[in-house]
């Protein structure tokens, strides 16, 4: 409940502290009094945005804060969801800077005001006059279902499913998607790693390939070449071979001599070795020299296929190539791969699909349960509050698609008087009977919500005299189940109040501000008074105003 609201330098307050206790609170004033501006400030806590016209004196921050009580109403997991701190005493502050800036806090840590909206909603709920159209919503008729029907764990359960479904469904839409654009490109992907396959790239072929073609294409004159060293290192009379031959000779007659000599003698012998391996070699590779035109053509053919592949791929090397293939077959695979997760996807969505409409449906037997109900308790009420006619009817269809509150499609017809064909609500309900409908829902709500507080703001608007005492009577007994406050200009309905605060401008060296104070008993008759006949009070509104009080 809330058990404080203090306010500083908002609209026409300077500095205002208020201190609320349970069951039923009537605020009363005259119109511009400051009632909206305490309903503002509420406002602002629950999470609504603020501007500089929201201060008193434009160079000095607006604080407003309000301290919850909320030790009996389970709210440790509301507000782990919400990662705040839990305190049984939950003060929750904001500021408005001279600068336009605002600030927020929730046990001194600091909150956006999306965290405030859905704080809010688990602390207060702030019924005013145009609040009354959402009667005519479907969503919220379902929520009055689900609260006399007790769905909040099913329907917890359900959104939970939905959550997981959609989630299903936008995984498989980006998967689809995927395997779309791969199909476009599959069959080129798949031709491109065919020719790369076929052409059977090995690393280091092209260098291999093009060696062979220089000697195949230059046969003769590499011949040639080689047949000329062989006989620089070989003829008889001035080889190389035998020139080495007597050189090593020459040394090996002094070897004895030095070591020095005999390291020159077997420098010339290794030499000599080698010259003559060299010789054997380039004999060799002479003999292996033909001139075979199929193979030149051969390894020209596949030298062009290579530098063709690596033209249309941009790459300078086979490994490049062969890179490119395997990157290739493994897009390939994936493609298969993107199949197989499909098809896994799709059964898996099957089953989220029926679990889903296991819950909707448990979610629609429970709401067809709860319509008599309700119904009942509705017409109960209404007759309490000069409607003894009204009726209702509940019209559930099967919704086509999973909606965020189950499979349903709700509406709600309403007859004020017997022999009145039934009709949608928001159609055939005057401003009066909405009024008094709402406060019946607002009253049955109150036994299945473990809501701390509710304000109604004028909510008896178009009614009067023995309806008001009713509406009275049932704001009253609403009260013993949560904290009531009740922004009223009814002197029946202010009487029912457990406390009564009384809203009033004060204009003080031509500074006008709005204050509010707790009234006495005694003062209390007077503002009753003053309520039923005006300024001008008479001695028969004094006695009905306390006998209102003494009901």
């Amino acid at each position: 409940m809330l058990s404080v609201l203090s306010i500083k330098n908002f609209a026409l307050i300077e500095r205002l502290e208020i201190g609320f206790s349970n069951h039923f609170t009537i605020i009363t004033g005259e119109t511009g009094a400051g009632k909206s501006i305490i309903l503002g400030a509420l406002g602002l806590i629950l999470g609504k945005r603020a501007d500089l016209t929201s201060l008193k004196v434009k160079d000095e921050k607006c604080v407003i804060e309000a301290h919850f009580q909320i030790g009996s109403y389970q709210l440790q997991s509301f507000f782990e969801a919400l990662d705040l701190d839990y305190e049984e005493t939950t003060i929750i502050r904001r500021e408005i800077l001279p600068s336009g800036k605002s600030r927020a806090f929730v046990n001194d840590s600091p909150v956006n005001l999306a965290v405030l909206n859905d704080l809010g909603v688990a602390l207060i709920d702030i019924h005013s006059q145009h609040q009354t159209q959402e009667l005519s919503d479907e969503i919220y008729q379902i929520q009055i279902l689900d609260a006399v029907a007790q769905n909040t764990v099913v329907l917890s359960q359900y959104q939970f499913a939905l959550s997981a479904f959609k989630k299903g469904q936008n995984q498989l839409k980006a998967l689809q998607i995927q395997q779309s654009d791969w199909i476009k490109e599959r069959d080129y992907h798949t031709f491109l790693s065919e020719e790369l396959h076929q052409a059977q790239l090995k690393s280091g072929e092209q260098e291999t390939l093009e060696a062979d073609y220089e000697k195949l294409n230059n046969v003769e004159f590499v011949k040639e070449a080689l047949s000329k060293s062989w006989s620089l290192l070989n003829e008889e009379q001035i080889g190389i071979n035998n020139t080495v031959k007597e050189v090593r000779a020459s040394l090996q007659r002094i070897t004895n001599f030095s070591k020095e000599f005999l390291e020159l003698y077997e420098r010339v012998h290794s030499v000599e070795i080698e010259l003559n391996d060299i010789g054997n070699e380039i004999e060799m590779q002479t003999e292996g020299l033909v001139h075979n035109p199929e193979q030149l053509r051969l390894i020209d053919e596949k030298l062009q296929l290579i530098y063709a592949l690596q033209k249309k791929h941009q790459v300078q090397t086979i490994e490049e190539l062969v890179a490119i293939e395997n990157e290739l077959n493994e897009k390939l695979f994936m493609a298969n791969d993107l199949d197989v997760k499909i098809e896994k996807l799709l059964v898996e969505l099957e089953n989220k699909e029926a679990e889903l409409m296991g819950i909707a449906a448990q979610l629609t037997e429970q709401r067809k349960k709860a319509v008599p109900v309700l119904q009942q308790k509705l017409v109960d009420l209404l007759s309490l509050l000069g409607m003894p006619n009204a009726a209702f009817q509940f019209e559930m269809n099967p919704a086509k698609s999973f909606l965020n509150n189950g499979m349903d499609d709700l509406q709600l017809l309403f007859s004020a008087n017997k022999g009145i064909d039934f009709g949608l609500l928001k159609k055939v309900a005057s401003g009066g009977e909405l009024s008094r409908i709402m406060l019946a829902i607002k009253a049955i709500l109150a036994e299945y919500s473990n809501l701390p507080t509710i304000i109604f703001d004028e909510i008896d608007t178009g009614v009067s005299g023995e309806i008001a005492d009713k509406m009275g009577v049932i704001m009253k007994n609403m009260s013993q189940n949560m904290q009531v406050l009740s922004i009223t200009h009814l002197p029946q309905i202010a009487a029912k109040g457990d406390h009564h605060y009384k809203v009033f401008k004060t204009t003080i060296d031509d500074t006008t501000t709005s204050q509010l104070r707790l009234l006495t008993r005694e003062e209390r008759i007077v503002e009753i008074a003053q309520m039923l006949s005006g300024k001008n009070i008479s001695e028969s509104a004094l006695l009905h105003a306390e006998e209102l009080l003494n009901k």
